[in-house]
């Protein structure tokens, strides 16, 4: 190990920056609801149409 190694953790200057950091955008990398609740509601339309037709035709 080198004579001059500072340990990081030992700041508490570089320590707060690290905690203060922001995270990685986990978020931005999630798919999209949004064509599942589309899908979901159409088929759901599909349904009740299709009992509607049952029941008066």
């Amino acid at each position: 190990m080198a004579e001059n190694y500072t340990d990081p953790s030992g700041n508490t200057a570089q320590f707060r920056a690290f905690v203060d950091s922001p995270e990685p955008a986990a978020s931005a990398s999630a798919p999209s609801r949004l064509p599942l609740i589309a899908g979901v509601a159409v088929a759901a339309v599909v349904v009740v149409a299709l009992v509607a037709w049952l029941a008066l035709g």
